[in-house]
């Protein structure tokens, strides 16, 4: 389906009910999609990339305010060059493709990770959709690029201790707020809802700190047949479950 057809097409609706502020997915599952069609790897993430475009829709039209997924992890460096070139390249098109989309649809762009370690090229068109959309309000789009959650953590406390060093911040001080302040989704919604598509049962170094007590869901699902049903079901799913944060059940329910 053409770009301009999805964006004429109403985006599907979500029956009535709480929803999740904030989603994270992790988009699991091209490899082997490609593979059980007799397609190669770098297909497989072509067509995962139309998937992006329908979820980020998708999410946007049924009232999640923050969606952010997890497009590249500090991992995947190791993959072979080619494929890792390919995703960058991919990276590269998806930021120019949808650049209309982002900014007439009131999104606003915001990339997560070690972004010093991506081509210049891409870089540089990041950072002028980041700049271009930073006013939008009707859903932060989060890309997790060159992310992990270890990382992220170990980032923290490194500029955490440069503080204490300096004088300005005492050891005592160091509390679940401050190291929340240094954390690249420090301006999002907590997090409510992870998904993982392809039935992998581990977070992958994803969000470790944010994913304390969000709800996981896990699809057997693979990334690119991952459409508004299947998205739908993921938060059917979590409407069901009771959301204690260390109470019990009566506590959460009431007298």
């Amino acid at each position: 389906m053409a770009l301009e057809d999805l964006q004429a097409a109403p985006a599907p609706r979500l029956a009535p009910g709480p929803v999740p502020r904030h989603v994270a997915i992790i988009m699991d599952g091209n490899g082997r999609w490609a593979k059980n069609r007799g397609l190669s790897r770098l297909q497989g993430h072509a067509e995962g990339a139309k998937a992006v475009r329908t979820i980020t829709t998708t999410a946007r039209e049924n009232g999640i305010a923050a969606l952010t997924l997890y497009a590249f992890s500090m991992q995947n460096w190791q993959r072979p060059d080619e494929e890792v070139d390919h995703l960058m390249t991919l990276l590269f098109d998806y930021l120019d493709m949808e650049r209309a989309t982002i900014l007439d649809n009131g999104i606003r762009l915001k990339a997560l990770g070690q972004l010093e370690r991506l081509p210049g090229n891409v870089r540089d068109r990041l950072r002028r959709l980041e700049q271009d959309s930073a006013s939008n309000k009707a859903m932060v789009l989060s890309l997790a690029l060159s992310y992990g959650g270890r990382e992220e953590i170990v980032a923290a406390c490194q500029a955490i201790a440069r503080r204490v060093a300096a004088g300005e911040v005492a050891p005592g001080a160091i509390d679940e707020a401050m190291l929340e302040a240094f954390m690249f989704t420090k301006d999002l919604p907590p997090l409510d809802l992870i998904v993982r598509t392809s039935g992998e049962m581990r977070l992958s170094n994803f969000l470790l700190w944010q994913a304390a007590y969000a709800e996981l869901v896990v699809t057997d699902v693979l990334w690119p047949d991952f459409g508004p049903s299947t998205f739908f079901d993921c938060i059917e799913t979590y409407r069901r479950r009771e959301r204690r944060f260390g109470l019990t059940g009566a506590q959460v329910q009431g007298p």
